[in-house]
């Protein structure tokens, strides 16, 4: 079979060319609901209001004496939590949200924090179970009534979103810590495109003189 001249992907090539992208509108409280959630603080917050309505965020789902994969998750959110420094509280915000309400109040929460360590800007919440599940299905809803209806399926994926530009991103939550902090910096707003051209000149340039492309290409563009 023939390839059409000028179809395939010169993937040395992509950083400089550039599309045309653009950007709906939040989906506001109808889609995030306007719940009441309680902070590991025991302060009452809106979840769209107050915690999504024009932010950055990063959010989980977990509870409190799991014995599965949710301490490996915290303790990876944690470490992201550092990297970005303080980025988190100010221009980024954490949310672990519990899946078991009816064990983990917000004093519960509060110890689980202290375990591992959670700075400020990173809030744990409950809720009532309804809330919570009507949260969960819309931030991580596969489609798919055998993984959807079963809330341990989602305790597992971390799901990104700048409510901005209304830009989603998720990765596992047992992904690298370069995995983590590359998928929360790509809802970052978009850059001036002068911004962009430079940036990715830079990256360009090393690629160029690489022999084997790298796995993530966040860290191309720094001068």
């Amino acid at each position: 079979m023939m390839r059409k001249k000028g179809l395939g992907m010169n993937r040395r090539q992509f950083l400089t060319n550039f599309s045309p992208c653009s950007t709906e509108a939040s989906l506001g409280a109808k889609y995030f609901t306007n719940a009441v959630f309680r902070t590991h603080e025991n302060k009452e917050v809106r979840f769209y209001d107050d915690l999504i309505k024009g932010k950055h965020v990063v959010i989980n789902f977990m509870y409190a004496n799991c014995q599965g994969t949710c301490p490996r998750i915290t303790a990876n959110l944690a470490k992201a939590q550092e990297a970005l420094k303080n980025r988190v509280g100010r221009d980024i915000f954490m949310y672990s949200i519990t899946i078991k309400p009816e064990e983990d109040n917000p004093s519960t929460l509060r110890e689980y924090a202290k375990m591992h360590r959670a700075q400020p800007g990173w809030l744990f919440l409950t809720a009532d179970p309804y809330d919570i599940a009507t949260v969960r299905s819309r931030m991580t809803n596969w489609s798919h009534p055998g993984i959807d209806l079963d809330a341990t399926q989602h305790t597992g994926m971390i799901r990104v979103l700048n409510d901005s530009i209304n830009r989603w991103f998720g990765c596992s939550g047992l992904a690298s810590l370069e995995t983590i902090v590359q998928v929360i910096k790509w809802c970052e707003p978009i850059k001036p495109l002068d911004v962009r051209i430079r940036e990715n000149a830079i990256a360009q340039a090393k690629i160029d003189q690489m022999e084997m492309l790298p796995t993530w290409l966040g860290s191309l563009g720094d001068s």
